[in-house]
Order: structure tokens, then C-alpha cells, then sequence
């Protein structure tokens, strides 16, 4: 086990760009070889994290079960909400310690060690971001940074890294920081003016975001080619 004690997938969204494996599942619970793309994502992180959490929206009940199955500790219904809201309105809105967060659409294979003792050596920010080297055809926030600390994030200027969806944060810290409204995207622009947003100099071995049919076969081929 790592010196994180807690990890958050999230999986609310609805996955319309998946249509049609989407018009019947959550996008979490499309199929991703002999598993589903939350199963993979949580059996990456288990090995190292002892608490995983996760949040659902559409066709929760579905994703709670199937998450349930698969041993998570707890079920957030994030239904109609930003994507940071259960940092700020869940039973760990208080915790005062790192939490690892992973989208469900993240396929990676990624060295926890080194990225928590990075956090660690970088003084435990209240969220440090995991950059990766940008994908044809996926969109992402490209990072500027002073150092290890973000200054811009955009979509309309490029850099060598862009956002992977993975990251750190400490919820009680980012509850005496931000105005806990809107989603990341309102909370990184939050830090970034009080130069408490970090990019970790650890990316993914492998990385793999997975929002259309196209990048869900690319995935499997990387999967399948090891």
C-alpha cells in the first residue's frame, strides 16, 4: 500500500459520444476486454490504495451495483452535478489527506510509488495534476508551468503536456482554497491564481483515454499489443 489511503474514480458521466454502448450501459461499464473500463481502473488502483470510491450519475443504480460487486467502500450519486462536487458535499469533503483520482475513462498503467513520493517531495499541494504527452484526436488542457507549478491551463495554446484526467488532491484543503462551485476546470483556475495548482514531473507508462468507439479499439489494441 502506498501513503494514499483513498482513491475517487469517477464515473457519472453519460457518455454520449460512446452511443451506442451507451444507449443501455454507463459508459463506466462498457466492456474493455474480459472486463469493463471501471473494473480495469479499479483493479489498477486496489494493489496500492486500500479505500476506492466511487462517483455515478447516469443509470446509477446499475454502476453502484456493478461497483459494489467489484468491492469499492463507498457509492457517491453525483447526478447533476459538476465533476468536483463530491469534494466538496460528500463524507469527504473533511479529509485532511491525499486522495487519488482517476476518470473511468482512463485506461493507464501508471508507477504509483514514484507518483506519491512526488507529491510528497513537492510539500503534499492541495492538487497535483498528471500530465502526459498529447494524443492525436483527444483533446486535453495543455499545462504551462513555472517549475512544478501550473500557471496556465488552456485548450487554445499548445505545450508539450497536456491534463490526463489523473490526480492528487487533498479535499480539506481544496474546501479552505476554492468556492467548492462549478467543476475541475473552476477549481484548477481557483489554484492556479493562488499558485496552488502542481503538474508532477511522473507521467503514465501507458495512457489511453477512451471516449469514442475509435479510442476505445485503439485501447484494446495497445492493451493487446502489451
Amino acid at each position: 500500500m502506498t501513503r494514499i489511503g483513498h482513491a475517487v474514480v469517477l464515473a457519472a458521466g453519460r457518455g454520449l459520444r460512446m452511443m451506442p454502448a451507451t444507449q443501455e450501459l454507463p459508459k463506466a461499464m462498457v466492456p474493455l476486454l474480459q472486463s469493463t473500463l471501471i473494473a480495469n481502473g479499479i483493479d489498477r488502483i486496489r494493489p496500492h490504495i486500500r479505500n476506492i470510491h466511487v462517483t455515478v450519475g447516469y443509470k446509477g443504480a446499475m454502476l453502484a451495483q456493478h461497483s459494489i460487486e467489484h468491492g469499492v467502500s463507498s457509492v457517491y450519486n453525483t447526478e447533476g452535478h459538476g465533476n468536483s462536487w463530491w469534494v466538496f458535499n460528500t463524507l469527504l469533503a473533511t479529509l485532511d489527506q491525499p486522495v487519488f483520482v482517476l476518470t473511468c475513462d482512463n485506461v493507464t498503467d501508471l508507477d504509483f510509488d514514484a507518483l506519491v513520493d512526488d507529491y510528497f517531495a513537492l510539500g503534499e499541494p492541495p492538487c497535483l495534476l498528471v500530465p502526459v504527452t498529447p494524443v492525436p484526436g483527444i483533446d486535453g488542457d495543455y499545462i504551462f508551468h513555472d517549475g512544478p507549478v501550473v500557471t496556465e491551463l488552456t485548450r487554445t495554446r499548445t505545450a508539450p503536456t497536456y491534463g490526463s484526467g489523473i490526480q492528487v488532491l487533498n479535499p480539506a484543503r481544496l474546501n479552505s482554497l476554492t468556492s467548492g462551485t462549478g467543476d475541475f476546470g473552476t477549481v484548477w483556475n481557483e489554484l492556479i491564481a493562488q499558485r496552488q495548482l502542481f503538474v508532477s514531473s511522473v507521467r503514465p507508462k501507458k495512457w489511453f483515454s477512451v471516449d469514442t468507439p475509435e479510442q476505445l479499439d485503439l485501447c484494446i489494441a495497445g492493451l493487446e499489443a502489451g
